[in-house]
């Protein structure tokens, strides 16, 4: 087997230094004032070479890869799969590969990725930003990549945006327990002022509010281990024993909500109502199923490749920028209708 080439060896090949071969395998020819020809005679060596695949010497060269980063919170959630897995199959028909990652909500991290796909010359981003990435993202846009925002907006950004009508879903979703002749709903979320948190928070507040009741709330922390908050959230109960429906904010702390439900002996609906954010096959299973708040997640993944890719086929001064807000549907089931059961 030949010996594989490095960096030195097209160097002494071409009889240029190392730093400039470095420069132009990296994409930053123009920045370094490398000249085109030279620039032509390094991409078209390492491809003759078979030092970079095809399509990598083709994107130093065009400045493209046609690949799209897409950076979720946790690429395993149900919810972030499923809208994945679609933006996947539009984009491949496209001619686009999607890239993923999970930024695990954490801001460092975050920043750490944008920095490494800009260096591989990803194409676009496709992003559900953690707090404290507005100046990561505020680059991107300021260097013409295009962006998309998915599940929540940072509101000092004019951005691409594809978000629910969280603030209402929720809302709607606390009056529905009220109807159901539930008066001391608790509601368990996370200790985030993320918008779309912050906009659930407010529509369990304002229905609440509405009918003159007592708010009941427990934040969580996204970081600590789930035994962690699923105890915090069975003490929580313990200390309110007159709470008699919970609203989770999310699909995973649903999850660990029935947990400690689970833990205290509680009978779901009888001795509490449940309502959930978001909705997975283990609600709809659950023994009794839990109500949920359902998002449009094929009409949410459309909206977003669409967005992108109309951005990517545009310059970015000719781009009107677009803040789609889908509404969500209620599933009614056993665990909010004690009637039923």
């Amino acid at each position: 087997m030949a010996k594989k080439l490095s960096i030195r060896d097209i160097g002494k090949e071409l009889g240029i230094s190392i730093t400039t071969v470095s420069f132009i395998l990296n994409g930053k020819a123009k920045e370094k004032r490398i000249s085109e020809s030279l620039t032509k005679k390094v991409l078209d060596f390492v491809e003759q070479v078979g030092f970079k695949p095809n399509s990598i010497a083709q994107g130093l060269r065009t400045g493209k890869s046609g690949i799209i980063a897409l950076m979720v919170e946790d690429i395993s959630n149900g919810f972030f799969a499923q809208v994945a897995r679609l933006i996947e199959e539009e984009a491949h028909k496209k001619g686009y590969r999607i890239l993923y990652c999970s930024t695990e909500n954490n801001a460092e991290k975050t920043h750490e990725l944008i920095r490494m796909f800009r260096d591989r010359l990803i194409d676009g981003y496709i992003i559900t930003p953690p707090e404290g990435v507005e100046e990561d993202i505020a680059e991107l846009v300021a260097d013409n990549f295009p962006v998309v925002l998915a599940d929540r907006i940072i509101p000092t950004l004019k951005l691409n945006s594809v978000v629910i009508d969280n603030l209402n879903s929720t809302y709607n979703g606390t009056n529905h327990l009220i109807s159901q002749g539930f008066r001391n709903i608790a509601f368990v979320t996370l200790r985030s002022d993320q918008v779309q948190m912050a906009d659930r928070l407010r529509g369990y507040k304002k229905a609440i509010a509405a009918h003159g009741l007592k708010p009941f709330v427990k934040k969580l922390a996204f970081d600590d281990a789930p035994e962690k908050n699923i105890a915090a959230i069975a003490a929580f109960l313990k200390k309110h024993p007159e709470v008699d429906a919970v609203f989770f904010g999310t699909n995973y702390i649903g999850i660990w909500g029935l947990q400690a439900i689970k833990k205290l002996n509680l009978s779901i609906p009888a001795d509490l109502g449940v309502v959930a954010f978001d909705d997975l096959d283990l609600f709809r299973l659950y023994s009794p199923p839990i109500t949920a708040v359902s998002q449009p997640v094929a009409e949410i993944s459309k909206q977003i490749i669409q967005l992108m890719l109309s951005a990517l086929d545009k310059p970015a001064q000719h781009t009107k920028v677009q803040e789609v807000v889908l509404p969500a549907t209620l599933r009614i089931r056993e665990s909010s209708c004690p009637g039923k059961v």
